[in-house]
């Protein structure tokens, strides 16, 4: 078990993991980041089904560039990390009012660029119906422009309509997926690397643009990519853009601290979020990792109130919004859009049904709900109306929201969060009433402190795999 920190950490915080892997030779001491990490989830009309029905929501939201740019624009005034907008890509009549009518991330994010300086730009782009090298393209373009804060969420596709938009009948098994999404990051990061720092040189009176001994073709040929490269883009401001990944099954949790700089996580309390965190960092830990590289950002959905009852007060609001139908189309989602209307809303939950449809979708919310419905007995109606207004724990005043936070921070149950509004306004309140707050208690920025997304998360440029080669046999040489 990690131990939990009693207070403030004061500076870099030392914490080991006890169950290193057999591969360690002895236990791994990290210091630890003091200060949290906040990404903002931009979402138009909101996260859930009902969100909509809130009288001061914007009915165009999710398609509305002055909307976001009005809160990209405030987040950055808040010193956040970065913005993320998620995607999917297959809709039908049960899906979400935001993933019916929204933006594509890659646009969304080129424009953001545009008018904010400093916060990072995080977008979700599936790896099950896209090409490596135009990703590769199109992210390298985005930090380019942004002059550094790009971030890619890599996703393997879940709904089973997805295959139908691209010429297929059915997604590919649960484990092919991560060996696809692997092999596939390894090409990205392979084009990522195509121009060495100093391919270009520019001697115009020698006539030469490039040195060509700075510019490599990639020729990867594997299991699912042939690919040869190089990338027509220069190397970037941060070499890579930074590495995101939500992985929740077990092969999800293993891709992830394999692979990312950064992981998303729903956990639902503060055990759940101890585990994970735990889980995943050990992970990291046998693959080789520094645990304490990799940031662990859960998403919560705070409801801030002035008050308490304030806060209690518009949680009744929210709850006001949801009807039976909306709630069940919600829990059918994570379960390859299972219709639960079929069936008894009285009646226990149906764990047979919801487990056969589910189990090749999204696993670990499948595993979730059958899990608390099968804990606490509830019925389909419970189950529906529970999971479409989850209260968690972030929900109260000011100083009931910052103390949860430092609670969750300093049992290491995450290195900082990553939140959406529940309600509307509820990001200027976080911006007026939370930020300051931690900021006080040295929790949180007062500013950013490097002019790249890589370099504000704390994390280096990942070098050049040809120019360390060469430092490292210059290296050789002269030992």
């Amino acid at each position: 078990m990690v131990g939990i920190a009693e207070g403030r950490p004061q500076g870099k915080q030392v914490f080991s993991w006890a169950s290193a892997p057999p591969t360690q030779s002895r236990e791994l001491e990290l210091a630890r980041n003091d200060q949290m990490k906040l990404g903002f989830i931009l979402h138009g009309v909101g996260t859930n089904w009902s969100d909509w029905r809130h009288p001061d929501v914007k009915i165009d939201a999710s398609t509305d560039f002055a909307f976001y740019k009005y809160q990209a624009q405030l987040a950055e005034a808040g010193k956040i990390d970065f913005l993320f907008v998620s995607d999917s890509i297959s809709i039908s009549d049960k899906s979400s009012p935001h993933d019916l009518s929204r933006f594509e991330p890659i646009t969304l994010l080129s424009a953001l660029a545009a008018v904010t300086e400093h916060i990072g730009l995080v977008g979700t782009v599936t790896v099950s119906y896209t090409e490596p090298f135009n990703v590769a393209r199109q992210f390298a373009s985005l930090d380019q422009i942004s002059g550094g804060r790009a971030g890619w969420n890599v996703v393997t596709s879940w709904l089973d309509g997805t295959a139908e938009n691209f010429g297929q009948s059915a997604l590919p098994p649960h484990d092919v997926r991560y060996k696809i999404a692997d092999e596939y990051l390894d090409v990205v990061e392979g084009l990522w690397d195509s121009w060495e720092a100093d391919a270009i040189i520019g001697d115009k009176a020698n006539g030469s643009f490039i040195n060509p001994g700075r510019l490599h073709t990639l020729n990867h040929q594997g299991e699912f990519f042939k690919v040869k490269g190089p990338l027509n883009l220069k190397r970037t401001p941060q070499g890579h853009p930074v590495i995101f990944q939500a992985g929740a099954s077990d092969d999800g949790r293993n891709f992830a601290a394999r692979r990312a700089d950064a992981i998303f996580c729903n956990p639902s309390n503060l055990e759940a979020s101890l585990e994970y965190y735990s889980d995943v960092k050990r992970r990291a830990a046998g693959f080789g990792r520094s645990p304490d590289y990799i940031k662990v950002l859960p998403s919560f959905r705070p409801i801030l109130g002035l008050t308490d009852d304030d806060a209690e007060a518009k949680y009744s609001l929210l709850q006001g919004l949801v009807s039976i139908d909306s709630a069940l189309k919600l829990l059918g989602r994570p379960l390859n859009n299972h219709d639960f209307g079929v069936y008894d809303l009285d009646a226990p939950f149906p764990v047979d049904a919801a487990l056969a449809v589910g189990m090749s979708g999204h696993q670990s919310n499948t595993l979730r709900i059958v899990k608390t419905a099968l804990d606490e007995g509830l019925t389909l109606r419970q189950v529906a109306l529970r999971n479409a207004t989850p209260r968690g724990p972030f929900v109260g005043g000011p100083d009931k929201i910052v103390a949860t936070m430092e609670t969750w921070f300093n049992s290491h149950a995450c290195d900082g969060f990553n939140f959406c509004e529940s309600l509307p306004g509820q990001l200027e309140l976080f911006v007026e009433m939370i930020v300051p707050r931690l900021q006080a208690r040295g929790y949180y920025r007062r500013d950013y402190e490097a002019n790249t997304f890589r370099g504000n998360l704390g994390q280096p440029e990942p070098e050049n795999r040809y120019t360390k080669a060469k430092r490292e046999m210059r290296e050789t040489c002269s030992g």
